[in-house]
């Protein structure tokens, strides 16, 4: 009977322990699901508008789709051009830097170039006061210092040395008006006190300095008869220089009296002059859009000659740095266009597009208005590639109006409409050529007039049917500059010549287009990431399809495109 009782317990503790076991693993097992999320779907975060409701890849551009929850709403297919998303390895291999947008000063140095001047408020003519003859010159050669006061030439005048005889003799008023005469012919307040002691046998009177200088013109010689009003000497005060240089429109906010100009020239090399801005002259030249502005700078004698000579050439470093402002560096701003924009890192391999404000612009770094705040982190190396990422993105947000298939058309083209396509395509296939043979300089110069011969044929061919919504998306990728590095040319390139096969290759069937070609690549995503693997540009007959998107390292990657084939 214990035994019997010892064994219903234990059925009926292994029972209970059954019961709890169950009631425990549902309550964890219904926390569990009731804290997991329910993913609504999966969606592309470069390429918002690729969702799917299982795992997988974009087809676009490969990234793992993210998935989206419930409550979240998921990328923003209508802004999907304002959101670029690398994978690390992207983010690795684009060498994707990042600095903070930080309140601190702004620092600016102003190249300017000008000329050494004297101060020509320290600048005289010596002129004859009276009919006379130069006996002698103290001051006889060009480049002479002279001293206030000192002796230039002697000169004899009958008539000076008449007033001289009767200014002695007389007395009174009559000495005083004989006096003033004295004056009126050159003779200073010094010279008349000491009269007195003229002897009657000296017969030649001095012409003494006005100031302290250099003689930088003598017009007279010894013996020579001169008249009143004829000039003799000119003197100027080299001891404070003049560099004059000219300030344009854009460079006044950084310009003020009082500021301190380092100064070098060539004649005086390794050696800085410090100056301080003392007028800006007010009236702009209408031509030039520029004025002058004025700085001093000591020249005292050095082992007896003036360091600074006249008429110099010289360049000048203003310095400036502004209080406060908030800045970003100079390399994080992409402005290709109307436009001024930057990349903000939103973390885990997203970097979002920002219109920003900007202000003045410092050496290294600008300031910038609106657009971002402090602490944000922006793409400073990189950039350009994600700034040629987000027009992609853009621009195949709608893909029928970017690349529409090529249809039959049958319009007639005008004349200006030929010369329009026949410029555009041979800046076009210049700038393949260019790519294709690795060549970055040539291809900078080549790309200079895209943004004139652009603008030119889309103007031209707005009223041709069924071209209008790819002209759009060719205007905006028709800013080219000069580009340090192939790689980034390549991503503009590849932007605008997407665009331009859009345009031009439905006019392959119109009878009166100019003749031209079409190559395509298959592999064009593994030389610029994040694009589709096809692309297309154009070339003009003569040459082999050569790859601008490869050159050497695959040059002869490039099928030719029949007319009337399909858009990739």
């Amino acid at each position: 009977m214990k035994n019997f009782i010892i064994f219903l317990l234990l059925i009926t503790a292994l029972g209970a322990g059954w019961f709890l076991r169950g009631r425990v693993g549902s309550a964890s097992e219904a926390s569990t699901t009731a804290g997991e999320r329910k993913v609504l779907f999966y969606q592309s975060a470069m390429h918002p508008w690729i969702k799917s409701d299982k795992p997988g890849r974009c087809t676009i551009c490969g990234m793992e789709l993210t998935p989206v929850y419930e409550g979240e709403k998921g990328f923003d297919a209508t802004a999907s051009g304002d959101v670029v998303a690398l994978t690390q390895n992207q983010i690795q291999v684009l060498n994707v830097q990042t600095a903070s947008v930080k309140q601190g000063g702004l620092t600016k140095t102003l190249r300017v170039a000008g000329q050494i001047d004297d101060d020509d408020r320290r600048h005289r003519i010596i002129s004859a006061y009276i009919d006379s003859r130069v006996d002698k010159l103290f001051a006889n050669h060009i480049g002479v210092e002279v001293v206030e006061g000192e002796p230039l030439a002697l000169i004899y005048s009958p008539t000076l040395l008449q007033a001289e005889r009767d200014y002695r003799q007389l007395t009174g008023e009559l000495k005083k008006s004989t006096a003033l005469r004295l004056r009126q012919m050159g003779l200073t307040e010094a010279q008349i006190l000491t009269l007195e002691k003229k002897t009657d046998d000296t017969l030649t009177s001095e012409i003494l300095s006005p100031m302290s200088g250099t003689v930088v013109v003598r017009d007279v010689y010894e013996g020579q008869y001169v008249t009143m009003g004829q000039r003799l000497f000119e003197i100027a005060d080299f001891s404070v220089m003049w560099f004059m240089f000219r300030a344009y429109e854009q460079d006044m906010p950084w310009i003020h009296i009082g500021q301190t100009v380092e100064v070098t020239t060539p004649s005086v090399p390794g050696k800085i002059f410090l100056g301080k801005v003392t007028f800006i002259d007010p009236n702009f030249d209408q031509t030039t859009r520029s004025t002058q502005v004025r700085v001093e700078l000591p020249n005292p004698l050095v082992n007896g000659r003036r360091e600074l000579l006249h008429r110099l050439y010289a360049d000048g470093a203003v310095k400036v740095e502004t209080p406060d402002a908030l800045t970003l560096p100079k390399s994080a701003v992409v402005q290709t266009g109307p436009e001024a924009v930057v990349y903000v890192d939103q973390s885990g391999g997203a970097y979002a597009r920002r219109v920003v404000t900007v202000g003045r612009r410092g050496d290294t770094m600008v300031e910038v208005l609106s657009g971002v705040k402090a602490g944000e982190k922006v793409v400073t190396n990189g950039n350009l590639l994600l700034d040629g990422q987000s027009e992609m993105n853009r621009s195949f947000m709608t893909p029928v109006e970017v690349v529409p298939p090529p249809k039959p058309m049958t319009a007639t083209l005008s004349m200006p409409q030929q010369m329009a396509i026949t410029a555009f395509l041979k800046v076009a296939d210049a700038m393949a050529a260019t790519l294709s043979e690795d060549d970055l300089a040539a291809f900078n110069k080549a790309s200079e007039p895209a943004m004139k011969v652009t603008t030119d044929l889309v103007a031209s061919l707005r009223s041709v049917e069924g071209v209008s919504p790819a002209l759009e998306i060719l205007d905006k990728v028709k800013h080219f500059h000069g580009f340090d590095d192939i790689k980034k040319a390549r991503v503009a390139f590849h932007a605008f010549t997407v665009a331009a096969t859009a345009v031009l290759e439905p006019l392959r069937t119109v009878e009166s287009a100019p003749t031209f070609e079409v190559w395509e690549c298959s592999m064009v995503d593994q030389a610029i990431p994040g694009v589709p693997k096809k692309a297309r540009w154009i070339q003009i007959g003569g040459r082999p399809g050569h790859n601008p998107f490869f050159g050497d390292e695959m040059l002869d990657c490039a099928a030719p495109i029949e007319k009337g084939a399909k858009a990739p």
